[in-house]
């Protein structure tokens, strides 16, 4: 992939759970670091679950690979404006071995 064609900012957030002064706990995402990214968006389906029409929308980002992005596990999410992709899988290298591809879901 040429570098030029990472033309989106996504942001990388991780689940956190924070115990607060109280001995309370506050659950939530937390932005780990932002990359520039391309996302390929792939099509899309329409299923019923608990009698509710759910649309799917699949993506492939791509980032560069670099020692940010080896941190990258299939429990973040990417944030792209104010779209939520769950990530479906673990980054794996591309063809050539300079970037990460992952699955996620809007």
């Amino acid at each position: 992939m040429d570098a030029g064609r990472l033309n989106q900012r996504v942001t990388f957030q991780a689940y956190v759970m924070i115990e607060t002064d109280m001995g309370g706990v506050v659950e939530g995402w937390e932005d780990r670091f932002a990359l520039w990214a391309h996302l390929r968006y792939l099509r899309g389906s329409e299923a019923v679950m608990q009698a509710r029409l759910v649309s799917k929308a699949p993506v492939i980002i791509t980032v560069r690979r670099s020692a940010r992005s080896e941190r990258i596990t299939s429990e973040w999410r990417a944030v792209v404006g104010s779209v939520i992709f769950d990530l479906k899988e673990d980054p794996r290298p591309s063809e050539d071995g300079g970037f990460f591809e992952m699955l996620a879901e809007a």
